[in-house]
């Protein structure tokens, strides 16, 4: 379903977007300097993490040509402050421990955007929802992978997943109950942001699955 006059302008969503890639390239520089890698190292995961999920959503809605390549300023401003916090990782450092910060950022801009694109398609809102989180989350799992880890969605730790998909859900319930569509955004956003610090706050996690008795 596709509430027609329910999206935000295209000004807007382009908007989000690129707060999202500077926010999730934020998380991935940071991540990269934690593992202590080089320059280039610090480049492929600040843009792994800027662009995976992002990418992942085109691709399934067949939006061509991707969003990175159409706004080709993206991928500039990433590059810079890969190389700023390569360079100058003391600096970085600082911002260490506020590394949820941007975490939930890039989590809630990026996830909006899936669930906005989607609907924009014409997808159903559970698709919708779906494309939300792959849009949110992917870019980290990638990143992960990179620095040869198990990516830290598939890992028992604190709500990330999860708090994409209902924030979603807040965003898709606001569009069809006709709310306006910026306040939507923010609603969506505020309930993303607010589920995933609240999850790294009081540590709330899934049950783990296992075989063992």
């Amino acid at each position: 379903m596709n509430p027609q006059g329910a999206l935000p302008a295209s000004t807007t969503l382009a908007t989000i977007e690129l707060l999202a890639v500077v926010a999730s390239a934020v998380f991935g520089i940071l991540l990269a300097c934690r593992k202590q890698l080089d320059p280039v190292g610090v480049v492929a995961v600040a843009l792994a993490a800027a662009f995976g999920g992002g990418t992942l959503r085109d691709l399934f809605l067949g939006r061509r040509p991707l969003f990175w390549i159409t706004h080709d300023h993206y991928a500039a401003i990433v590059l810079v402050l890969a190389l700023f916090g390569a360079l100058v990782p003391g600096f970085i450092r600082r911002f260490e421990r506020h590394l949820a910060v941007p975490d939930a950022l890039g989590l809630a801009l990026f996830s909006l955007t899936g669930a906005a694109f989607a609907v924009e398609a014409g997808t159903s809102l559970l698709i919708a929802a779906i494309l939300a989180v792959i849009t949110g989350t992917f870019g980290g799992v990638i990143a992960d992978v990179i620095c040869n880890e198990i990516p830290a969605l598939f890992r028992s730790g604190p709500l990330q997943a999860t708090c994409a998909f209902a924030g979603a859900w807040v965003y898709l319930g606001a569009l069809r109950l006709e709310t306006p569509p910026n306040l939507a955004l923010l609603l969506g956003f505020v309930g993303i942001v607010g589920f995933r610090l609240a999850a790294l706050k009081w540590n709330l996690r899934l049950p783990t699955a296992s075989l063992d008795p």
